[in-house]
């Protein structure tokens, strides 16, 4: 690897050889090989994540709904209440003021919706050329308050795995919103702070929690058996997919296990709690489709397979590049 390529920043294979091939040769704290959301730090959970999506307004979101959801949500699957979050932004020179307003609005509303406060930040401006716009960091802290902690270490064969709602929303919406292929298309992003819905959940067996960003569900499954002495058996036709999302996918060639999401969360559960979940789900609005897709398996240990609605099954392999760049 001479040189960084877009695919580096997809959040698949590429990203995983660039952490582990480069990062971690000197950045070698036990928290960050960990390769978490986030960071447990006794009873708290700090998570950061920078944010370079284009277009900065897309449907359903814009930039800044995005930049409080991600780290909301980082922060959420670790099995914290998110607190607060700091900001940083890289605007560009000339960038117009009505669109800084309305970005600042956006955080502001997504930051009471998601009941989290904004603490401190910082700002810089770079010349003309040099930033697309506005890039922004968020940073933020989280109080645990999951017991046990949801981690990948508690998963066993047995186990069912759910999802929220359809996938792909967030992928699709900002890939219109470009313009680039000559559709068009109704689909909305997801984008969504998602700790109402997974509060409600604390008191079932919930082992483990991920938000499927870039990558998709895809990535998310095969990151959960990498390396583990358990399988991975989703099931196509109880995975949730809008039939817009569905139909913008067939004409490209795209998966939906693959699209970006930035409103759902992949949870594994003790079976015995699962319709559980489900029920208490539904009571939210972060969640319009909850369905198990799947089971944690003795069979193929550390890969993931899906049950094709053809009855057939064939492995899904994690993402080797970037299928759209700039998607948050």
């Amino acid at each position: 690897m001479d040189r960084i390529t877009l695919s580096h920043g997809g959040g698949g294979r590429k990203t995983e050889e660039l952490i582990k091939g480069l990062f971690q040769k000197y950045l070698k704290d036990p928290l960050i090989l960990e390769m978490d959301d986030g960071a447990r730090i006794d009873e708290f959970v700090l998570s950061t994540d920078s944010f370079v999506v284009n277009p900065l307004f897309f449907p359903g979101g814009d930039i800044g709904r995005l930049s409080v959801s991600g780290t909301v949500n980082d922060i959420s699957v670790m099995g914290a209440k998110p607190l607060y979050l700091s900001l940083s932004f890289i605007i560009e020179e000339g960038f117009e003021i009505d669109k800084l307003e309305r970005i600042l609005q956006s955080i502001k509303d997504t930051a009471e919706e998601a009941g989290v406060r904004i603490v401190t930040g910082d700002t810089k401006v770079v010349e003309k050329g040099k930033a697309d716009g506005i890039y922004i960091n968020t940073t933020g802290l989280g109080k645990m308050v999951f017991y046990p902690s949801p981690s990948i270490e508690r998963v066993e064969p047995g186990d069912i795995i759910i999802i929220n709602g359809s996938i792909g929303l967030h992928g699709i919406s900002v890939m219109m919103a470009r313009g680039e292929f000559g559709l068009e298309s109704d689909v909305k992003s997801d984008v969504s702070p998602l700790w109402g819905l997974i509060s409600g959940l604390r008191e079932f067996n919930v082992k483990f929690m991920r938000d499927p960003t870039r990558g998709g569900l895809a990535q998310v499954l095969n990151e959960m058996v990498s390396n583990k002495n358990f399988g991975i058996e989703i099931w196509e036709e109880s995975i949730p997919v809008s039939e817009e999302v569905n139909g913008v996918c067939e004409i490209l060639g795209f998966d939906p296990l693959y699209m970006a999401n930035e409103g759902k969360v992949v949870l594994v559960v003790d079976k015995d709690d699962g319709e559980r979940v489900i029920e208490r789900m539904k009571n939210s609005p972060y969640a319009e489709k909850p369905s198990v897709i799947g089971r944690i398996t003795e069979e193929h240990r550390g890969v993931v397979t899906l049950k094709t609605d053809f009855g057939t099954e064939r492995i899904v392999m994690p993402a080797t590049g970037e299928i759209l760049p700039r998607i948050c």
